[in-house]
């Protein structure tokens, strides 16, 4: 998968300008709604597509073949 996104950047980058758009779109729109739980669910919904935005940035720089350390207890 991180193959794919390293073949395809223009793609990866409009996702990346869409996602982040977006989100700050909502994130303002549902700011403006002061006092209202439909206001908090939008910027919620608009956090989450700022945060999709910065894993597709940071996709193509994980490297597939480094094992995953586990915390000891």
């Amino acid at each position: 998968m991180i193959k794919f996104w390293k073949e395809h950047t223009a793609l990866r980058m409009a996702l990346i300008a869409a996602f982040f758009v977006v989100g700050l779109v909502m994130i303002f729109a549902g700011w403006k709604m002061t006092a209202s739980v439909t206001g908090l669910l939008i910027m919620t919904v608009g956090l989450a597509l700022l945060l999709a935005a910065l894993w597709l940035y940071n996709k193509p720089f994980q490297d597939p073949k480094a094992p995953r350390e586990k915390k000891k207890k």
